[in-house]
């Protein structure tokens, strides 16, 4: 890890977790249940965005004292402790007692509130594996792909000079990217994007030919009344006005209604992800954006603008005269 902190150019935060193998029981007074136990350093909060709630994480004096202290996920404590405080307590962690420092919410889901974190250099000591780290995490700040993955290589070299390992080789350790993988997901939901754009643009295509289909039937039925219009003075740019705004209004009321209507379907299932607890990470929080929002009611306007031109254009070439013999 040190190697690492020392080689690696552009390391934010370095973290450290030892696996303390398999779910411990986990005693306060009568009461006990299972967790998962990890040792971790300080910068492990980070890592993992771990918030206190009460209390604080494990600090860089516990490392060094080695401390008998831990930080508890929040769907801890109401096992062990109930509505009591348990900041200041201490649990028996298979024989071994640990004094309760902090109360951490986590939003990884609900596994991650079921461990119990204590200093990375007591794991190491209470298991007598004193050099022992199962996983090493950091944090890379702003950098792109290609600097993840020359961080990538350079981690692995140090830890090739320490290990006796050909670099090269994908076996000697597993290493995932977290940038990588980001970025690869970034690209699969712009496409998403790009394909629901598609398929949305040809949609208001097909309700620009409904729409003006509808249009050119209002102008048939209407014919007569174009002509008194007319005949009245009315020039061809009133007349064109006046199916614009008629066209706009039908595809503008109508693409409103249909956002409103899917802006409640998106909080309904909100509601129900919420309401049911269900464990559908990808689809938390769903939400509008409102700049697409917006742009969805501009082209509603500029779509229902095409609509009606073209039948208006040819209501306002429809002579006075003729229009009036029209039965």
């Amino acid at each position: 890890m040190e190697d690492i902190v020392r080689k690696v150019e552009g390391v934010e935060h370095m973290a450290g977790r030892y696996y303390c193998w398999g779910e411990f029981t986990v005693r306060y007074g009568s009461k006990y249940s299972s967790f998962e136990v990890f040792g971790a350093n300080p910068a492990h909060q980070y890592l993992e965005n771990q918030r206190p709630l009460k209390g604080r994480f494990i600090n860089e004096l516990d490392m060094r004292e080695k401390r008998k202290v831990c930080a508890i996920g929040t769907d801890v404590v109401p096992v062990l402790f109930g509505s009591e405080d348990p900041i200041g307590k201490w649990i028996d962690v298979r024989g071994i007692k640990y004094k309760v420092v902090g109360v951490f919410d986590d939003d990884g889901g609900e596994g991650e509130l079921k461990r119990i974190f204590i200093p990375l250099s007591t794991a190491q000591l209470a298991y007598s594996e004193p050099t022992r780290v199962h996983n090493i995490m950091f944090t890379a700040g702003d950098a792109s792909v290609k600097e993840s993955e020359e961080m990538v290589k350079q981690a692995k070299i140090a830890l090739s000079e320490n290990h006796i390992f050909d670099p090269e080789d994908p076996r000697a350790v597993r290493v995932w990217n977290n940038v990588e993988q980001f970025q690869k997901f970034s690209n699969l939901f712009s496409w998403i994007k790009i394909f629901l754009w598609i398929v949305g643009v040809m949609t208001i295509i097909a309700g620009i030919v409904g729409v003006s289909n509808i249009m050119l039937i209002v102008v048939k039925e209407r014919t007569r009344e174009i002509g008194i219009r007319k005949a009245l003075g009315a020039t061809p740019g009133s007349i064109i006005g006046l199916f614009l705004q008629e066209s706009v209004l039908i595809t503008t009321a109508a693409g409103y209604f249909g956002l409103v209507a899917g802006i409640g379907l998106i909080e309904f299932i909100n509601w129900a992800l919420v309401k049911f607890n269900a464990q559908a990470e990808f689809f938390r929080n769903p939400e509008i954006n409102i700049s697409t929002a917006v742009g969805a009611t501009l082209m509603l306007i500029i779509a229902g603008a095409l609509a009606g031109y073209f039948p208006a254009k040819t209501a306002a070439n429809i002579q006075p005269i003729e229009s009036l013999r029209d039965e």
